[in-house]
């Protein structure tokens, strides 16, 4: 029998080399084609703002709006310009998303671990809540509690009192506010001092981790956070104090006023939204392993502490992806304050100013924009807690 050697066999070329030529052709051609339809688009476009004598530009922003606008937190006449609009309609829109995922987190959380007590009536009432409330659209909630709840308060002059210090009456909600002579100092102390407590406390939390002590990372977290703007308006001299409101004739004075629109919208949202987290909580939490429970039952920890340090901490992991979509959520459905009145970014934006300038594109643009970019930011923070609360593997 005759052996072949190895010389005489045939060789192939590697085909990695081609294959990588075919995969570039491809996309090559995939962003041509791209590039064609966007120019064929745009050419479009300025063909049919040619044919009606329009331009595209921003130079809109700076013209007078000549409306009112009922809810704002930074000042604001008729006199101002468009882009005094988009900042209040960008702040109304981040105040109701803020005030809601905070509301309708701790709501929540609270709905989820009820599901699982071992109390029935808290546990079915807690599940006949999520099954009710998340089965009913969103607009319905908001209309409801706007038309049927607020809107039937009584008059400022028969408010109802609580503690002298909040009132509820048909002009909204009025509740104590913190008032100085240099808001924007306090604002970025603030915000220094939230940086500062949470860098102590990932830093008191990895030491307890590291060292296997019991560290107690929440008091001296608040601490800072309640020192920074302390020492920050004490240093400066700046004024500070409290503004109650308290009745003037037909209305009241002072505080700081929650209009039935902001308060509707916030206590609607925070409802429906809780019913969805409630389910990721309880949904998360028993992903965790049953021999974690009875395994922190045998060496004698109590429920909340098998809750605390046991079963959240690995549940978080689970819980955070789906929950930073529920967030999303809440911030795409703040648009819906357009059916109450409550003055967002589609609503004073969007809708009034594109209606008085006719800058569809520009508005559109700009809006999705800020959506777009709030949607990255939510989506950062939560990677960021969710990278500061994982479980570092010894």
């Amino acid at each position: 029998m005759t052996v072949s050697s190895a010389a005489s066999l045939p060789t192939r070329r590697p085909r990695f080399g081609r294959r990588r030529v075919m995969g570039w052709l491809y996309q090559g051609l995939l962003v041509a084609a791209l590039a064609f339809l966007a120019s064929v688009a745009v050419g479009n476009l300025h063909d049919n703002l040619a044919a009606r004598g329009l331009k595209l530009g921003f130079d809109f922003l700076w013209q007078e709006a000549g409306f009112e606008i009922a809810f704002h937190l930074i000042p604001y006449t008729a006199s101002d310009n468009y882009w005094r609009v988009f900042l209040i309609g960008i702040t109304n829109t981040l105040l109701v998303t803020v005030l809601a995922i905070v509301f309708s987190t701790i709501l929540g959380f609270a709905v989820g671990i009820a599901q699982l007590s071992g109390n029935w009536a808290m546990s079915r009432a807690a599940r006949i809540y999520v099954e009710i409330v998340r089965n009913l659209p969103q607009l319905l909630h908001i209309l409801i509690l706007y038309n049927v709840a607020l809107r039937a308060l009584p008059a400022p002059r028969a408010a109802i009192s609580l503690g002298d210090a909040v009132y509820l009456s048909n002009r909204g909600i009025l509740v104590p506010a913190l008032t100085t002579d240099r808001p924007g100092l306090l604002a970025l102390a603030i915000l220094v001092g939230l940086a500062a407590a949470l860098a102590l406390f990932r830093s008191l939390t990895g030491y307890a981790e590291r060292s296997g002590r019991r560290v107690n990372a929440w008091l001296p977290a608040l601490a800072v956070l309640l020192l920074v703007p302390a020492l920050a308006i004490g240093l400066s001299g700046a004024g500070i104090g409290v503004s109650v409101p308290q009745l003037k004739g037909f209305n009241f004075a002072g505080g700081w006023v929650l209009v039935p629109e902001l308060s509707a919208l916030v206590i609607a949202m925070a409802i429906y939204n809780a019913a969805f987290i409630g389910e990721l909580v309880r949904a998360s939490i028993e992903s965790v392993n049953k021999g974690q429970r009875e395994a922190s039952a045998a060496i004698g920890f109590g429920w909340w502490q098998t809750l605390r340090f046991i079963v959240i901490p690995q549940a978080v992991r689970v819980l955070l992806p789906p929950l930073s979509n529920q967030y999303l959520n809440i911030l795409k459905g703040s648009s819906l304050a357009v059916a109450i009145g409550y003055p967002d970014l589609v609503g004073v934006f969007t809708g009034i100013s594109i209606n008085q300038t006719g800058r569809a594109i520009e508005i559109v643009a700009m809006t999705m924009a800020v959506y777009l970019a709030i949607s990255l930011l939510i989506g950062a923070l939560i990677n960021l807690f969710n990278h500061m609360t994982r479980i570092v593997e010894r």
